[in-house]
Formats: structure tokens, C-alpha cells, sequence
């Protein structure tokens, strides 16, 4: 077949390389879509927790659009800049530690805070511009890239199975089993099925199809798997049936756009809350990035990641400008490996969510139409795709095999990418200067286990 010249194809796929990346514009449509669809709850659970320490008129509408402004630039950075097919948002994880460790716990106010989060920004950007991160990517030996692969995906598969109340808290043996009779339960585990099923039929957007089928399962059957305003849960309750119910008009976050206090974050007093953003979201989005790079095609063995200075500098980007809006660090998605999973390789899939997320500002009450338990179906399935690379791992090595092993078990166990990779690293050196085979790890490798290490003994968590 005749290739199409450069110079004749649309602009598409010119500048965001879709012939190159062997796909095409609907599929990266495709992708955007289920990516945005995987992390949209975002927009309701990031306000939930920040509105606990960030006390302003309207909290919760305020900070639902600063989360969608925010998820939306730091998409868009990553798609237009960096051009990968990578989402942000304001990370899970992150916004718990900002509002009751930091906020709450530490009496600290939420705008030093943010203060602290934009100067983490800045310093990610300063060693993405150096080429830093790049040299710690590639100082990473294979075996420990593909478990922090294969530990994301866990950590996917495990956050589904949370959100669908399959597992949950148990005070005797910490998880346990969920009521598998309840609303999300069943609804997750048919929408499960029937992804899989066309997955395995190969069916085009088979993650997709999975998340609308059970949607409309639950909406048809009256199930009760949408959480109401007082936290308990429900069957889905429609709309006033006026265009009014649907759309709203978006509210602008006066009271939190630019409330940063850089100078209160650069006292002493916040040094350590600064370096903690800092290592706690730099090995978690480098990890992230390096684990989803990975899945999508991008990091061949023996080979350097494309253009990663511009893809690591848009993630500090995306945490400076959401610290300006007013939320805590915005940061690379692992639910972006659901868009991988379809097909989804440039940036288009990232701008794509962007835009998406810019129209949630206006359409936030029909987004409550997907319950967490459509969503959790694809969280599982794309998790149990990424752990393939594993049986590429030499399980035979004892000094590869138990750092792998032991990145793959933290992430999910510690609810953590970044303390994965943290134990992955550290065990790395040790086990290989312990058993005399301390040149086949990188100086730098060295170095960052040893920052690692006094991270934890210094700054705990």
C-alpha cells in the first residue's frame, strides 16, 4: 500500500504523528474518551477532600472547577507539548496528605500549602530541563521498570476492586471480602464480564462499551450505586427533565485562583513539607510516567524515552499551574493505561481528555450518570493487562527477582506508586553490593536509594 507523502496528510496527523504511531484520529478519540471516563471522579472526589482544610464560600463548586481547569491544562500540556497519551489531575494520594496531614494535621494554611506545592513544581521542572529525571529513568534497571509496570497495574486493579466494594476494610485481618449481594458489586462484576468478553472477541472499545453497558444496567434496574449528597448511596435520580438539569454554568474559583503563599512555603518551617511533595510526587509521576511509557510502546530495551525532557517538564508544569488555581499537585494519571489499553498512543488522547474535562464545567451533573462502578471494571481489566511484562523479569536472579517483587507488592499494599518504586530501589542496591555485584547498578541508582533511604528515616511520610 501506497504511503500518503508527509506534506498531503491531514494536520492531525501530521503534528501529533498518527500514521507513525500506526493509529488513527477516531481511535485516539476513543481513547481520550475512556481515559476521561476512568478518572472523571476526580471532579467529585478531589473537592470532597480539599473542601476539609480549604474553608471558602462555595467550597465544593470551587474547587470542582479548579480540579477540571487543572486537569484540563496539565492534559493539554502533556498532549500538545510532550505528546503522549498521558492524563493529569489532581493526584489521589496527594490531596489526602495536603488537607489532613498538612493542612489539618500540621495547622499549616492551605495557602502555604499550595505555596509548597508550586516550588515542588518548579523543581520538577528544573532537573526535567537539565535532563535529571531523564538520567534516573534510564539509570532504572529493566527488571524494575517492568514492575513498576506491572505494580501500577495492582495498584489499578486494587483501587477498582475498592471502588466497587468487592474488597474492603476488615479490622481483624485489615481487607477482607465486600457484600457481594450489594448494588456496586454486581453492577462492577457484570460490567467486568462483559469488558472482558469483548476484549476477548476483540471487539473495538471493549473498556468502553463495559462502562456504558453497566451504566445503563444500573440506571434501568434502579440499582444503588450512586452516592448522594449525604454519603450514602442510591439508585440514580435523574434530571428535572429541563435543559437546566444538565447543564450548569460554570463558576469562576475567585476565591482560590492565586492564594498561594510562596513566601510562607520558602520558611523553614515548611522545608519539610516542601521536600516531601517533592520526593513523594517525583517518584510517583516518574514512576507513573515510566510505567505507562512502557505499556504504550514508547521505552524499547536499549533505547532512551522520546522527547522525555518536555514530558517531565509538562508534569511540573501541570503541579505549578494547579497550585495557582488553588489545588494540590496535579500529576500524570495511571488511569491513562485504560486509553492505552484502547489503542490510545499520541497526544491526542490527552488533548482530548482536556477538552473533555472543560466541557465537565458545564456538564457536571450529567457526569454523575457514571457510578464509581462502571468505572471500577476497567480499572480491574487494565490492571490485569499491564502485569504481561512481568514474565520478562529473570525470576531465577534473586537480586532482580525480589526488588521486583517487592515494588509489584508495595505499590498496591502501601496504596502508593511512589513508595513501590522507593523499596523496589533500595532493595535493588542492597541486594546487588551485598552479593558482590555492585557494579551492575549505576552511581546514580546509588544516589537516589540512598535519598530514598533518608527520606524515610528524616521525613517518615
Amino acid at each position: 500500500m501506497t504511503q500518503i507523502p508527509f506534506t498531503r496528510r491531514p494536520w492531525l496527523d501530521r503534528f501529533f504523528g498518527l500514521t507513525e504511531a500506526n493509529t488513527t484520529v477516531r481511535r485516539e478519540l476513543r481513547a481520550g474518551l475512556t481515559t476521561f471516563l476512568t478518572m472523571s471522579y476526580i471532579l467529585f472526589v478531589n473537592p470532597q477532600i480539599l473542601s476539609a482544610a480549604i474553608d471558602v464560600p462555595n467550597a465544593f463548586v470551587q474547587l470542582l472547577m479548579v480540579t477540571a481547569i487543572a486537569a484540563a491544562f496539565g492534559s493539554a500540556v502533556m498532549g500538545l507539548v510532550a505528546k503522549y497519551p498521558f492524563a493529569q489531575a489532581p493526584g489521589m494520594g496527594l490531596n489526602a496528605f495536603f488537607a489532613y496531614t498538612v493542612v489539618l494535621g500540621m495547622g499549616i494554611p492551605w495557602q502555604t500549602a499550595l505555596g509548597a506545592v508550586f516550588i515542588s513544581g518548579v523543581l520538577f521542572v528544573l532537573l526535567s530541563v537539565v535532563g535529571a529525571r531523564q538520567a534516573i529513568v534510564d539509570a532504572i534497571p529493566l527488571s524494575l521498570k517492568l514492575a513498576i509496570t506491572g505494580g501500577i497495574g495492582a495498584f489499578l486493579a486494587f483501587i477498582g476492586l475498592k471502588n466497587a466494594g468487592i474488597v474492603v476494610d476488615n479490622e481483624a485481618t485489615l481487607l477482607g471480602l465486600g457484600q457481594l449481594t450489594s448494588a456496586p458489586v454486581w453492577i462492577a462484576m457484570i460490567g467486568l464480564l462483559i469488558s472482558g468478553a469483548l476484549m476477548a472477541r476483540r471487539v473495538t472499545g471493549a473498556i468502553l462499551w463495559g462502562i456504558l453497558a453497566s451504566t445503563l444496567i444500573a440506571i434501568v434496574t434502579g440499582a444503588q450505586v450512586y452516592v448522594g449528597p449525604d454519603g450514602t448511596l442510591g439508585a440514580f435520580s435523574g434530571f428535572t427533565g429541563s435543559i437546566a438539569g444538565i447543564i450548569s454554568a460554570p463558576i469562576w474559583p475567585g476565591d482560590l485562583v492565586g492564594q498561594m503563599d510562596l513566601a510562607g512555603a520558602l520558611g523553614l518551617g515548611v522545608l519539610s513539607v516542601v521536600l516531601t511533595f517533592f520526593f513523594v510526587d517525583f517518584f510517583d509521576a516518574t514512576g507513573t510516567l515510566t510505567g505507562l511509557a512502557h505499556r504504550a510502546g514508547y521505552m524499547k530495551e536499549g533505547q532512551e524515552m522520546p522527547r522525555a525532557r518536555r514530558l517531565f517538564a509538562s508534569d511540573g508544569l501541570a503541579a505549578m499551574f494547579g497550585a495557582f488555581m488553588g489545588t494540590s499537585t496535579t500529576t500524570a494519571y495511571v488511569e491513562s493505561a485504560s486509553g492505552i489499553e484502547e489503542g490510545g498512543r499520541t497526544g491526542l488522547v490527552a488533548v482530548t481528555v482536556a477538552v473533555l474535562f472543560l466541557l465537565a464545567m458545564f456538564l457536571w451533573p450529567l457526569a454523575s450518570a457514571i457510578p464509581g462502578a462502571a468505572t471500577a471494571p476497567a480499572l480491574i481489566l487494565v490492571g490485569a493487562m499491564m502485569l504481561e511484562g512481568l514474565k520478562h523479569v529473570d525470576w531465577d536472579d534473586i537480586t532482580e527477582a525480589l526488588p521486583a517483587f517487592l515494588t509489584l507488592l508495595f505499590m498496591p499494599l502501601t496504596f502508593s506508586i511512589a513508595n513501590g518504586v522507593s523499596f523496589g530501589v533500595i532493595s535493588y542496591c542492597g541486594l546487588k553490593l551485598l552479593s558482590g555485584r555492585g557494579r551492575e547498578v549505576s552511581p546514580i541508582l546509588y544516589g537516589i536509594a540512598l535519598l530514598l533511604a533518608l527520606r524515610y528515616v528524616y521525613l517518615g511520610e
